[in-house]
């Protein structure tokens, strides 16, 4: 009777030691599949030819701009005067930078000379989007634009491209003059956090962390966030604004979403950002 009792006994122990062994190999499988296809998650973009390109870019305005073998860098707006800024615009992880040509719109008007680079891997440009792709083609492009002329080099980080926008300050410092950042996040990880909380933060890869990227940046910085801001959070981009040690101001679209802030085009805010950069240091 005493071994058939501690028979009834073993069989609950072993039966709780099989699930939690399957348990646990279901959420390994799970984070292997996270870290094999992570970037299907974190980058999105949009592809196409270059012939459809150049069709779409002609009809926003925008002219090819090409490094010196001729291949497709991405997009500039044609200003006729001298410029009084140049501006690189390093975009969010969905779409193209034709997408983008709004910027232009808005700061050409403004005396600003606007340069939007495509993405490895994003619209007609070859490659495979990822931290160290990205940051390389953003540090050369910054590098090119500051050679061409006297005028202080901005740069536009919006949402992912905030990361982009750190890693260009570190791996080419002294380059950038002033920056404008466009709901922006601290750091890649905790951003994963928010919305994976049950997967390890190890496994990610491409680990942008502009408030590690931006600490030793002395230059003005504007920022601006959506204060409904369901994608990186309006905490993150509170605490980036906090790690900044130059000139910064704040500016908070409270009712606004991660991609529903009024940039338009000849809104006051547009002629608020660049006065505030170049009126304290980018200019000089």
């Amino acid at each position: 009777m005493a071994a058939r009792a501690q028979s009834w006994h073993a069989r609950p122990v072993r039966f709780l030691g099989i699930v939690t062994l399957a348990a646990a190999a279901l959420y390994a499988g799970l984070c292997l599949l996270a870290f094999a296809f992570q970037r299907r998650l974190l980058y999105f973009p949009d592809r196409c030819g270059e012939r459809a390109a150049l069709g779409r870019a002609a009809r926003l305005g925008v002219l090819p701009w090409r490094d010196g073998e001729g291949g497709l860098l991405g997009w500039r707006a044609p200003l006729g005067a001298r410029p009084r800024a140049r501006l690189l615009v390093l975009h969010g992880n969905a779409g193209s930078a034709l997408d983008r040509a709004p910027y232009a719109a808005a700061l050409a008007p403004l005396g600003v000379e606007v340069w939007l680079l495509e993405y490895p891997g994003y619209g007609p440009r070859p490659g495979a989007p990822s931290l160290a792709a990205l940051s390389e083609a953003a540090a050369q492009a910054a590098r090119q634009l500051a050679a061409r002329g006297p005028e202080p080099l901005l740069v536009l980080g919006e949402s992912l491209g905030t990361g982009v926008a750190g890693r260009v300050v570190a791996l080419a410092p002294g380059v950038v003059r002033g920056l404008l950042l466009v709901t922006p996040y601290a750091r890649m990880a905790e951003v994963a956090r928010i919305h994976y909380p049950f997967l390890p933060g190890f496994i990610l890869r491409d680990r942008f962390a502009p408030a590690d990227d931006l600490g030793a940046f002395r230059g003005p910085a504007a920022v601006l966030l959506a204060g409904r801001d369901e994608v990186v959070t309006v905490g993150q981009g509170q605490r980036l604004f906090e790690a900044l040690r130059g000139p910064k101001r704040l500016w908070v679209q409270e009712q606004a979403s991660h991609n529903d802030l009024d940039l338009e085009p000849g809104r006051p805010v547009w002629t608020e950002l660049l006065g505030f950069l170049l009126d304290l240091g980018a200019g000089r």
